[in-house]
């Protein structure tokens, strides 16, 4: 485990151990069950290297240089059991970057999802005032913010773009970074997404980040661009204007993620670690009660994917 999920969960025990007035010899034991517990949840992940197909075949993955995936139903378990987001359209996947885990506080990762939404047309990408539709995004992400207080969620406050949205024509790769400020959340969270556009839509990357982590994602853009690719028969040059449909989006529609905040409560994925923290901001006697009395021992935790219902909105990173 790294360093500074140590420090995190010393301190935040330290914190609760006090009120709880558990036993201050207690507390390197229960730090050991926490990190065995962590580690026990990251050795029921199966990570993939290799190429990969995604989905029904619309497109391939080629996961190499010491990144790893995770498929479908384990990045769907580690989005919402562990990460604590709301249940959606199940993901394709989640690729970390080298030296990055689902389970540590300081990692991160890129979502993968597809969009069957039709082609996009790209003719508009030259003519867009990206300053005026950031002005426009934040007035939408006000009215998202009272949904989300109804919700109980976590409401937002879009600092501004931390990467310019870049529109590549000659590969049909679109790609922008925002700056987000989380109620409760001391560091700033990174909202960085690449479009790859495709013949009856486009595959999504969305890094699950924190500002601090922003030179890394850059660093790793074009690695990651490489990795990901339609098949033959789902490019973009693959389009039949006879038989296929257009999208109702265009680029700018994509950047402001109209197609994918239909109900205007969901905006960003958390990384939370729901899991962990379920037991640190326990009060009075109930963290002794998550750590020593679950019915299961840590060791012996066994990954179960949870039921995607059919009516929840998606969750994305916008």
């Amino acid at each position: 485990m790294k360093k500074t999920f140590l420090f995190f969960t010393c301190f935040s025990l330290c914190s609760v151990l006090i009120s709880a007035k558990v036993p201050g010899d207690s507390l390197q034991a229960l730090i050991e069950k926490q990190l065995k517990m962590m580690d026990s949840i990251e050795g029921t992940l199966h990570y993939k290297t290799g190429t990969l197909t995604l989905g029904s075949g619309v497109a391939t993955i080629h996961v190499e240089n010491g990144f790893r995936f995770l498929e479908a139903d384990e990045a769907e378990y580690v989005l919402t059991e562990l990460w604590g987001n709301l249940k959606g359209t199940k993901p394709l996947g989640l690729l970390f970057p080298p030296n990055n885990g689902a389970t540590s506080f300081d990692s991160y990762a890129y979502l993968l999802e597809y969009e069957a939404i039709g082609y996009v047309k790209d003719k508009d990408a030259d003519k867009i005032n990206y300053d005026d539709l950031l002005k426009e995004i934040k007035e939408g992400q006000q009215k998202a913010n009272e949904e989300r207080k109804k919700l109980g969620l976590e409401t937002m406050e879009i600092i501004g773009w931390a990467a310019k949205p870049f529109y590549d024509k000659e590969r049909k790769l679109l790609h922008w970074a925002k700056e987000f400020r989380v109620s409760g959340n001391d560091e700033n969270t990174l909202n960085y997404d690449i479009r790859i556009l495709g013949r009856k839509g486009v595959l999504t990357l969305s890094a699950i980040a924190g500002m601090s982590q922003l030179d890394s994602v850059n660093k790793n853009l074009e690695n990651v661009l490489s990795m990901v690719a339609f098949n033959p028969g789902n490019k973009y040059a693959d389009f039949d204007s006879k038989t296929d449909e257009v999208a109702a989006w265009t680029i700018g529609g994509l950047v402001a993620g109209k197609i994918l905040a239909k109900a205007g409560f969901f905006a960003l994925i958390l990384k939370n670690i729901k899991l962990v923290l379920l037991g640190l901001v326990a009060v009075g006697g109930g963290i002794w009660r998550f750590i020593s009395g679950r019915k299961k021992k840590e060791e012996e935790f066994v990954y179960q994917p949870q039921p995607n219902p059919d009516n929840q909105e998606p969750i994305h990173p916008k």
